[in-house]
């Protein structure tokens, strides 16, 4: 950070907290109900965010000058879609397997409101370095959240990190009652990703009582 001014710096700083693009604009929460009963599926999602977050605001602002103003929303869909395509493409080649967990959630990353969003609202309005600094810290941001409720819904729903067994089965039944720990199936379905969610946006609040809305 010391290589970027505190306006500069706070582009990237904010969204990762009393501005998150999840907790704070309540944007991108589809992809973090669907996507995030295992880690692996969330760290890769919030990297192929990252990818098209931070390339397509550089894109849009370079070419914002030259773009008609009632196609815009055309060209930046154009623009999101070809890198969707080659994230899509090399997750494909390199991991086939978690690009068919993924599904249509790597497609739907054209549509993710947050993308659209930073095109329409600083893109368009701003330099190169700045857009990418602001693509890059509402990605971290987006990402920072999938990878919380990942870790804790793979964790608690199958008692294991990337796949790999953490928590172990029990050891010993007494009666009807187990002694060790139980996998919480409940975790594992979508709603539960509500529940941490709601459980960041009340510790942010908690924290900071400036982002509590007035009644």
């Amino acid at each position: 950070m010391a290589l970027l001014s505190k306006k500069d710096a706070n582009l990237i700083k904010d969204p990762l907290a009393d501005n998150n693009p999840i907790t704070i604009q309540v944007l991108g929460i589809c992809s973090a109900l669907a996507i995030t009963a295992e880690l692996k599926a969330s760290v890769v999602m919030a990297i192929s965010v990252l990818f098209v977050m931070g390339v397509g605001n550089v894109v849009i602002s370079l070419i914002r000058n030259i773009i008609p103003s009632k196609i815009r929303i055309i060209v930046q869909l154009v623009v999101v879609a070809a890198l969707v395509i080659i994230v899509d493409q090399v997750l494909k080649a390199f991991a086939y397997d978690l690009s068919k967990t993924l599904s249509v959630f790597i497609g739907l990353i054209i549509t993710n409101c947050i993308i659209m969003g930073r095109f329409e609202a600083f893109a368009l309005g701003n330099g190169p370095r700045r857009a990418f600094l602001d693509g890059i810290g509402n990605a971290l941001g987006y990402g920072l959240i999938l990878v919380i409720v990942g870790f804790f819904r793979e964790l608690l729903g199958s008692g294991t990190l990337f796949g790999i067994k953490v928590l172990g089965d029990p050891i010993a039944k007494t009666g009807l009652y187990s002694i060790g720990y139980e996998n919480n199936g409940f975790m594992i379905i979508p709603p539960a990703a509500l529940i941490v969610v709601g459980v960041i946006i009340w510790v942010q609040r908690s924290r900071n009582r400036a982002l509590i809305e007035e009644a």
